[in-house]
């Protein structure tokens, strides 16, 4: 079977391996897949059937299986992985052949290896993959970046096997470079916020509220029936309903409460502030992973720091609609934070990002999909350089319709004890944002009094410096 028939071959063949290779061959492609393991070969080649799928432990028979020019996607862990399955390729192709990493690799890696490939005359293509097994299966949002000519090789497949919206399949070229990975960099610290402001959510109302798990589960539902509708709120509903496979209960009560991260929440604040981009939901997210780890200290602390109750919970119903309207607000105001990162990166990096397209590809397939992302297209197709979604009069006007709801869902945390730093950065981020003046002034006064780093005034250009007494 190396009759080079093969259109596409995959490398790393896990579950998302597996499953985007049965999402093309079952959409008339030939693929070819590979992995050291024997084991999962043969775990294709069951799941296969009569597909037009080859799967192979040889690196020599993959790369000999696929037509010329060849194309390969890597679905590797990101780092030196990706490095080493390249360097085990170059010996065996040849010029104008193409290389996908499908991985989360760091957007500044990828520029180094289209860059290093070029050299021989190969290309690279790095493409953001969201949506999981489940997407790789059916249906993901794909976001590439690298040389378009190399792109416009493969767009067809990729278009075909992409979630579709709307008839509109979930890809778009997004830039040269690094541009596919650095927007799926973003996308993962916006997943950050979402996932967090959930989080608090469920502890406001399962410990302030003393909600149920079944009652959590039809709040949830609720609020994914109607304005909050999106993949996330969809599945904290389904996790309420989860029961335990080795013992009595919902499997959710036996789940320890310590969240673990990959890197690209992290990633997304570090070059945020590289970039002097305010990220703050996305940041305080990836400290509160941090902190969650530190579970033998909160232990002793809990037992040490007794936690304040001053608050009334009041009426349940009324404190579940407001902690839904400030879940809405705040999940806006997060996006807002992960799309002014894009712009600034766009300019900075010259990826020539379009936001419109950005938000079109995010609405099927991958984690974050949600109906307001109709809104954010909306957004950005009436003014394409909009600085911040807030300042789209719709967007600003529902987020200001829901502010005195976000204020009381967070005077009732504080009250209770119960952490909210999402829901409350959410808010300071909306007063920073809309102040006309900032104290900042005396930022630099100090600055100015203890370093000489100077000031400027409001009334004359220029920098000063004063001999403070």
């Amino acid at each position: 079977m190396s009759d080079a028939r093969y259109e596409i071959g995959i490398i790393g063949l896990g579950t998302m391996g597996q499953n985007l290779l049965l999402n093309m061959a079952d959409h008339g492609y030939a693929v070819a897949g590979f992995n050291r393991d024997e084991s999962k070969v043969r775990a294709l080649n069951q799941r296969a059937g009569d597909r037009p799928i080859m799967a192979t432990s040889k690196i020599e028979a993959l790369v000999a299986g696929l037509r010329r020019p060849r194309a390969i996607m890597m679905l590797v862990p990101a780092g030196d992985p990706v490095d080493s399955v390249i360097a085990s390729l170059r010996p065996h192709l040849e010029e104008d052949d193409l290389l996908i990493d499908g991985g989360n690799s760091h957007f500044r890696d990828t520029n180094r290896r289209v860059a290093e490939l070029a050299e021989d005359g190969l290309h690279f293509i790095g493409m953001g993959v969201s949506g999981g097994a489940e997407g790789a299966r059916h249906g993901p949002s794909l976001m590439p970046g690298g040389p378009e000519v190399a792109y416009e090789r493969v767009r067809e497949l990729f278009e075909d096997v992409a979630a579709h919206v709307n008839g509109e399949p979930c890809i778009t070229y997004l830039g040269q470079r690094s541009a596919g990975h650095y927007v799926k960099m973003v996308h993962n610290g916006i997943e950050y916020g979402l996932m967090q402001l959930l989080a608090e959510s469920y502890d406001l109302m399962h410990r302030g509220l003393r909600l149920t798990n079944a009652e959590l589960h039809n709040v949830y539902a609720a609020w994914n029936a109607a304005e909050l509708n999106s993949f996330l709120v969809e599945i904290t509903a389904r996790i309420f309903e989860q029961e335990d496979e080795r013992g009595d209960g919902l499997l959710i009560d036996k789940i320890l409460d310590t969240a673990k991260q990959k890197g690209t929440g992290k990633w997304t604040s570090q070059d945020a502030l590289d970039l002097g981009i305010p990220t703050p939901n996305i940041d305080v997210a990836v400290t509160m992973r941090y902190l969650s780890a530190l579970k033998g200290q909160r232990v002793r602390a809990s037992e040490m720091l007794s936690r304040p109750r001053y608050g009334n919970v009041g009426d349940r119903g009324m404190a579940i609609g407001q902690l839904r309207n400030a879940i809405f607000a705040s999940m806006v105001i997060t996006f807002a934070q992960g799309f002014s990162l894009l712009q600034a990166a766009s300019t900075e990096y010259d990826y020539g990002l379009d936001l419109e397209a950005t938000a079109r590809i995010w609405r099927g397939g991958c984690i974050i999909r949600a109906s307001l992302l109709e809104e954010f297209r909306r957004a950005y197709k009436g003014k394409a350089d909009l600085d911040n979604l807030l300042l789209d009069p719709q967007l600003g006007a529902a987020v200001l319709a829901r502010e005195p709801d976000l204020r009381a869902s967070i005077d009732r945390a504080l009250g209770l004890g119960i952490p909210v730093p999402g829901l409350s950065v959410a808010l300071s981020y909306l007063d920073a944002y809309r102040s006309e003046r900032l104290p900042a002034n005396l930022i630099q006064a100090q600055r100015d009094l203890f370093g000489s780093h100077t000031y400027q005034r409001t009334d004359a250009e220029g920098s000063f410096h004063t001999e403070w007494d």
